[in-house]
């Protein structure tokens, strides 16, 4: 038996447009433009670069890494505002140093050199202007042992 073409494409046709639309929208899923879809809708971050343990007043390292998304979820690479991480949580009266505020490049805010001067178990923030603040992981500091 031999199908015809038109009557293959029709059905591929049916299966799409019904995988488009579910009856709750336009069928124009993830579709956002520059500045955010217009900037109307609220940014969310995340720790891309979790915070890794480190010494006394030594550099965390790797960097820790925010990331900004859309509504959609995706990187969104035109927010400009400054994003500022603090401790969240500081048991021992910790000081965080470095550079604290950083402006995102292509969505992702990049602090190259964070140190916490005392020892104890710690959680970074990170917040921005419209945004929810975000909580890292649980990391240490720890006191530097003789060699």
């Amino acid at each position: 038996m031999r199908t015809k073409q038109s009557s293959v494409v029709c059905a591929l046709l049916v299966l799409l447009a019904g995988a488009c639309f579910d009856g709750s929208g336009s069928g124009l899923m993830g579709i956002s433009g520059g500045n955010n879809g217009g900037g109307n809708s609220t940014p969310s971050l995340a720790f891309f670069v979790q915070p890794n343990s480190a010494n006394e007043s030594q550099i965390i390292s790797p960097p820790v890494e925010i990331v900004v998304r859309d509504s959609t979820g995706r990187t969104d690479t035109s927010f400009t505002r400054g994003i500022t991480v603090g401790l969240a949580s500081n048991s021992t009266g910790g000081v965080l140093s470095g550079t604290t505020v950083v402006r995102p490049v292509n969505g992702i805010s990049s602090f190259s050199n964070l140190a916490i001067d005392k020892a104890g178990t710690y959680t970074l923030e990170a917040s921005t202007s419209g945004a929810a603040t975000v909580t890292s992981s649980t990391f240490s500091i720890t006191t530097v042992t003789g060699p």
